[in-house]
């Protein structure tokens, strides 16, 4: 009997989101439905595939062997329905995103989908957070990627994590005496709280030296030697140092949000997005 693929769809989503919860989030299905569809396919096959402990789920041996072999039936059923049907999608989908992220990460994964997608219009628009999120609630927007706190609102779907460095001009920057100047975007920004935070628990005064409310503007303030910043590890630029001697920075989050109704060209950018993204995280 060959291999279900909700079933296998399942199964993946879990070795690669680490646990039920998150596996659920991806799919839109509840956990006891994720559970229910892992234990079917451990007793179609006879074997078990996943070992659980009290942290994380882990893949057996037996799991491990079958995940690239699920992510190719997957991949080659998507492949399918995608020529049958997707050929025949038509609409506009309104994405909007940071800008800072969109330049980084998602102009390939755009790419592709609109070379997928030859009859969806995509409208993408950037700007800040605070902004993104009040036009989403005014319906602005379909999809919509917001910064947020790791414990920040339920709403959404992780779709990356983002590892946050100190950058400068100069790799002595933390060593110069005074009151450090900082480049940041404007209030409210995940970044500009989480540096303001560390460098008051650390005990080092600053100041606000230059507000940017793009990425490029403030790299290039960073570049004329204006001041310091906190940016994502990926989105260093090879001519500013990253400072390891500074305060301590947590991770920020990237999280999906989509409006109800959500038309079938903004699912399937949606869905794109969320496997394009894991895809990128993993390496692949």
């Amino acid at each position: 009997m060959p291999l279900e693929t909700d079933l296998l769809r399942s199964f993946v989503a879990v070795a690669e989101a680490g646990s039920l919860t998150r596996a659920g989030e991806r799919l839109r299905l509840a956990q006891p439905t994720i559970s229910l569809q892992l234990r079917r396919l451990e007793q179609r096959l006879g074997r078990r595939l996943v070992e659980r402990t009290p942290r994380q789920l882990r893949l057996t041996a037996e799991g491990e062997m079958l995940l690239p072999y699920a992510r190719r039936i997957l991949a080659l059923s998507e492949e399918a329905e995608a020529r049958l049907a997707e050929a025949g999608i038509e609409g506009l989908v309104r994405l909007g995103t940071p800008e800072d992220f969109a330049t980084t990460h998602l102009a390939g994964v755009l790419a592709r989908f609109a070379q997928g997608h030859p009859r969806v219009a995509l409208e993408v628009t950037t700007d800040l957070t605070l902004h993104l999120v009040e036009r989403f609630r005014a319906a602005e927007f379909d999809v919509v990627l917001i910064k947020r706190e790791p414990a920040g609102p339920a709403a959404g779907i992780r779709v990356w994590r983002e590892a946050l460095v100190w950058a400068a001009a100069s790799p002595d920057a933390f060593a110069r005496p005074g009151v450090l100047p900082l480049v940041v975007s404007p209030h409210p920004c995940v970044y500009r709280r989480r540096a303001m935070q560390a460098l008051d628990a650390a005990g080092r005064r600053w100041r606000v030296a230059y507000t940017s409310t793009s990425l490029a503007g403030a790299q290039a303030a960073v570049r004329a030697g204006l001041g310091v910043t906190v940016l994502p590890r990926g989105m260093v630029p090879p001519d500013l140092a990253i400072l390891p001697d500074g305060p301590d920075l947590r991770d920020t989050e990237i999280a999906l949000m989509t409006a109800e109704p959500l038309s079938l060209p903004a699912r399937r950018l949606a869905e794109h997005i969320i496997r394009s993204l894991e895809q990128q995280a993993a390496g692949g």
